[in-house]
């Protein structure tokens, strides 16, 4: 177990390695002088080279990199370029939001694909199957970026419901939450029911059934534990997909969280903060996938890590 460990996290840290350094390249290449953007149009060409010295961003290249690699070992994220403000202390701001923002598409996710999932596997080849299917496949086919504003269109501006933007309120995090747990929860769904399907098909089913046990206590008792890994292993791979979405979806409904920070510190050129920003999106992601390697064994004993 602890050697299993080692050679995980280990491999997630070259991954986060690699993540960063190949962002930290992309930006640098992409058109566009932050000192510029920072100052304004009419920033005197002495003034933009003065502060560019005082940033070290007219050192080459890889002494850049060896610098950002070095405040990272320190845990050391650096300063923004635009508002001089420590880049941990940003990020730390934003935060909370997209935590929120990822908690309630999560439940919202689970408490729409559990239903349509069970519901499609145990009524399979009826309308009840169907329908749920089409949700799925309209879920997985409808982007965020179109899914918002459709939201916004319908319950915001037609009914009058639910605010566009904001996050003062619960209410505020209806939509937003609903356009990624939509997504997530096409997924799942399907998922669900092909997992059911399968576990319901087995011998020790059919014989539980022969003895009267009910759908119920046969569901809750024996199915959806043996149908758990497979929604286990989707669900850790598709978080991922679900901070991704985040950047689009805090920007629509301007949800101020880290997804919404990154896009604004791209169109600023804030080296820092967009590294700080995919750097912690990459180590979430490795972390939940690790997270949900180790909880194969908890879930089903039959998984093994030496496997």
């Amino acid at each position: 177990m602890l050697n299993y460990l080692v050679k995980r996290i280990f491999t997630a840290v070259i991954v986060i390695l690699g993540v960063s350094t190949a962002v930290f390249l992309l930006i640098h290449v992409v058109p566009g002088d932050p000192i510029q953007a920072m100052l304004g149009e009419t920033a005197l060409p002495g003034n933009i080279e003065a502060i560019r010295i005082a940033l070290g961003l007219d050192l080459p290249i890889h002494q850049q990199w060896l610098e950002f690699m070095r405040g990272l070992l320190r845990f050391d994220l650096g300063e923004s370029l635009y508002s001089r403000r420590a880049v941990a202390e940003i990020i730390y701001e934003r935060l909370g939001p997209t935590a929120v923002l990822a908690f309630a598409s999560l439940v919202i996710a689970m408490l729409i694909a559990f239903p349509l999932g069970i519901l499609a596997a145990i009524r399979k080849n009826t309308i009840w199957d169907s329908l749920a299917m089409s949700f799925s496949i309209l879920g997985v086919a409808i982007p965020n970026f179109w899914m918002g504003p459709v939201l916004i269109l319908v319950f915001s501006i037609g009914l009058g419901w639910l605010p566009v933007s904001g996050h003062e309120s619960i209410s505020s995090l209806v939509l937003p939450a609903l356009t990624l747990g939509t997504a997530l929860a096409a997924i799942l769904s399907r998922m669900i029911r092909s997992a059911l399907l399968e576990v319901l098909n087995e011998d020790y089913i059919i014989a539980a059934r022969a003895r009267g046990l009910s759908t119920l206590h046969i569901l809750l008792q024996h199915a959806l534990p043996n149908a758990a890994l497979p929604v286990i292993t989707v669900l850790g791979m598709q978080f991922g997909n679900l901070l991704a979405g985040a950047v689009i979806t805090e920007t629509i409904f301007s949800w101020p969280g880290i997804g919404q920070l990154t896009i604004e510190s791209i169109q600023r050129r804030d080296y820092p903060v967009v590294q700080a920003c995919v750097l912690l999106i990459s180590i979430t992601y490795v972390f939940i996938n690790l997270v949900t390697d180790l909880c194969y064994g908890m879930v089903d004993p039959r998984v093994r890590v030496e496997q």
